[in-house]
């Protein structure tokens, strides 16, 4: 079991503005200089088109442009999906850097994910197992070491691989014992389908003993990746796989074996989560006890206890959170995403959370982020 480092905030009242799902901007050289010598023609890269800078990663659909993923902060008629790497923004590469940026948006403590269509294409090809893992451990390896510069306020989720629950178990491990990494995310369930099966159980166990919540950002990688303007969903759909997955792991008993297991709906926001709580205890309750799930309580109790989710923009969140749980609610900034409202933020959350009392408010905002990614349960 991992023993945690203690830091100096440890208590949750030592953060004011926490944001659980900030990103970080991969370097050029991230898989390049990393990767072992017989993978160096495959290792993901970047090339210069014309257009502007862009990710080249083996078996995906186009090259894979970044420039929505650092424009926070930009007038909107000043972004594009085409920069040059010259025009990002340090902090997301450099964590020095990265410290500033928050100290100008008021923000204590950040939760690091990577950059969604490079972490989906990572965990979509995954035809050679060992390139796949070696490709996984590399990004874990360099934001292990981003989160290290200040592990008070640089919380990494590492990537675990999905070519089998013993590498993903061993990753989980050697990935937790870095400073600073607070979480694991998946793209697709550690055996590589997009089906729940037993065989994925001892992720599960050794992230709940871990006491590391397991995140899915967005939803699975269904396809290869490729140009965002062909994509069939835009932004606002970003809660569309979702609803399965936390079905999948519900009904598949997931939370009954393993109730300390903490799941994280990321940058999905949260006002959905009643309508899908009725209805799932709807038809639990109208299926024949003899044929439906096998599961100790009705659906919408694991809501309260094992799930959690995020959101940047959500007013009708906000206004119902009694209805969704304020302990399962968490703030984020996307930061450096073009969803933030760096380095407004402050101004946001004050008009969004107009009314709410101070005790949810510090929970939503700060709270619930540090006890969860802290491996404790409400």
């Amino acid at each position: 079991m991992r023993i945690r480092k203690q830091h100096r905030k440890q208590q949750d009242n030592g953060y004011r503005l926490v944001s659980a799902d900030s990103h970080v901007n991969e370097p050029p050289d991230l898989w390049t200089s990393r990767l072992p010598s017989r993978y160096q023609g495959r290792a993901p890269r970047m090339e210069q088109f014309e257009q502007g800078d862009a990710w080249v990663l083996e078996g995906a659909h186009d090259p894979i442009n970044f420039g929505g993923n650092c424009s926070a902060g930009l007038p909107v008629d000043q972004r594009s999906g085409w920069v040059r790497w010259d025009d990002v923004r340090p902090g997301g590469y450099d964590p020095a850097a990265r410290l500033g940026e928050q100290d100008q948006d008021g923000v204590d403590l950040e939760v690091l994910y990577p950059t969604p269509r490079i972490a989906n294409q990572l965990t979509w090809h995954r035809d050679d197992a060992q390139f796949h893992v070696a490709c996984v451990q590399a990004y874990n390896d360099w934001l292990g070491e981003f989160c290290a510069h200040d592990p008070d306020r640089l919380w990494g989720v590492a990537i675990l691989p999905n070519v089998g629950a013993a590498a993903a178990v061993d990753e989980l491990q050697r990935a937790a014992a870095q400073p600073g990494i607070r979480g694991v995310m998946i793209g697709r369930w550690p055996s590589g389908d997009e089906v729940l099966t037993p065989a994925d159980d001892p992720v599960f166990a050794a992230a709940s003993e871990a006491g590391l919540p397991l995140s899915i950002h967005v939803g699975f990688a269904t396809h290869a990746q490729g140009d965002v303007a062909k994509m069939k969903l835009t932004g606002s759909m970003r809660f569309f796989d979702m609803p399965v997955r936390i079905t999948q792991l519900i009904e598949g008993g997931v939370f009954d074996r393993f109730p300390r297991l903490q799941f994280l709906a990321v940058e999905t926001d949260c006002s959905w989560f009643p309508y899908l709580k009725e209805q799932m205890d709807d038809r639990f309750g109208r299926a024949n006890p003899a044929t439906r799930a096998p599961i100790q309580r009705s659906p919408g109790e694991y809501f309260d206890t094992n799930i959690a989710s995020t959101f940047i923009t959500d007013r009708y969140g906000i206004a119902n959170r009694h209805h969704i749980g304020v302990a399962r609610m968490m703030w984020s900034s996307d930061f450096p995403h073009g969803g933030s409202d760096w380095p407004h933020s402050q101004e946001t959350i004050k008009s969004h959370f107009a009314g709410v009392p101070t005790d949810e408010r510090h929970a939503i905002l700060a709270g619930n982020a540090v006890r969860i990614y802290q491996g404790a349960s409400p």
